[in-house]
């Protein structure tokens, strides 16, 4: 669950990780590392890992950014639903083609909760959005939270953790051939989940000391952060 504010009459202040953040607004109407076995040598699975994924933008930046940034006297729920697509592009880490809608609009009321979907490169979130019990009508700042449905598995940032724990940048020598499934561009997933998705490496002890693939299954985290697990 993020938390957010909302200042009326002020200019944005734009995305941020996802996790505790402030943003100003006008209102027209008011890895865990594994290792794992996978048996005797086995088949390479179909992407070669051979370095980081240049794309992947691990903190903030202009590329995570939704421009243009709204107006002053962009209506709330416009502001609301910009602000929804730079959190989720911040989860992302991968820049990519946002959208934001809440079909029945965003209700402006104490305690109101409101549904909204956001959608990156194709992949559609479903996020809950309520308004703070202490809103007041006419109130300069509007706190409200937003809270992810599914979490958003992204294939560059799949193979970007494989490669940071176990590629050459890692300080493990003891593992090479990285590989994984053709995981899709986005695709929503449950949290605390296995995605059904496998990445593996090479390893001269992978099965009781003789060599082979290890096999590693990609998990989606309670937190919505991509994650590997040991087959065995």
């Amino acid at each position: 669950m993020a938390v957010g504010l909302l200042a009326v009459g002020c200019s944005s202040a734009g995305g941020g990780s996802g996790l505790d953040e402030t943003f100003t607004a006008g209102s027209a109407g008011a890895s865990p590392k594994a290792a794992g076995s996978a048996g005797a040598a086995g088949k390479a699975l179909p992407v070669a890992i051979d370095g980081p994924q240049k794309d992947v933008v691990m903190r903030g930046g202009d590329a995570l950014k939704v421009l243009p940034a709204p107006e002053s006297d962009t209506p709330f729920a416009e502001k609301l639903k910009h602000s929804l697509r730079e959190t989720l592009l911040s989860r992302a880490h991968v820049p990519g083609e946002t959208s934001a809608d809440c079909p029945n609009g965003v209700t402006q009321k104490a305690g109101a909760v409101s549904q909204c979907t956001v959608t990156y490169e194709g992949a559609q979130v479903p996020y809950e959005v309520k308004i703070s019990d202490s809103y007041k009508p006419g109130s300069f700042i509007i706190s409200y939270t937003r809270t992810p449905k599914k979490g958003l598995l992204v294939a560059k940032m799949v193979y970007n953790l494989l490669w940071e724990s176990y590629g050459a940048d890692s300080g493990r020598t003891d593992t090479s051939r990285l590989a994984c499934d053709e995981i899709p561009v986005a695709k929503t997933v449950d949290f605390d989940s296995d995605t059904g998705y496998t990445c593996q490496y090479w390893s001269e002890h992978a099965d009781d000391g003789e060599p082979g693939y290890a096999t590693l299954k990609v998990t989606m985290g309670s937190s919505g952060s991509p994650g590997f697990k040991t087959v065995r």
